[in-house]
């Protein structure tokens, strides 16, 4: 079993950048790939990005490629998701995962609860 917990949302303006991470703890973490999905309220949940157990493959949803980056620390159970140049659109309740490295939020077993980020024109 694997618990997710988020931090980091919260309001910005556009152009801002944010960081939010992921805490994991219970089954190995370094073993585990991790992913991040966003929801917006009345639209399906979205791929952000997902990172490989090693931390040396990435891969990005196209409306986050080129701004935001997800990358690893092993030794602290954490993930972490730089989000830069934000823009309006970015706004929503992002979701770490773990057991994937992959797009489709099906593939995930291990959900945190979700933190709000707001970015503001």
């Amino acid at each position: 079993q694997v618990q997710l917990l988020e931090s980091g949302g919260g309001s910005v303006q556009a152009g801002d950048s944010l960081r939010v991470s992921c805490v994991a703890s219970g089954r190995t973490f370094r073993s585990i790939p991790m992913g991040w999905f966003r929801q917006a309220p009345g639209m399906e949940r979205e791929f952000v990005g997902t990172i490989n157990w090693s931390g040396l493959n990435t891969m990005y949803g196209n409306a986050v490629k080129g701004r935001f980056t997800i990358s690893r620390d092993t030794a602290e159970g954490t993930v972490t998701l730089q989000m830069n140049n934000l823009r309006p659109e970015d706004t929503a309740v992002y979701y770490c995962a773990a057991g994937a490295f992959a797009s489709t939020p099906d593939t995930y077993p291990y959900w945190g609860q979700g933190t709000q980020v707001t970015v503001s024109s």
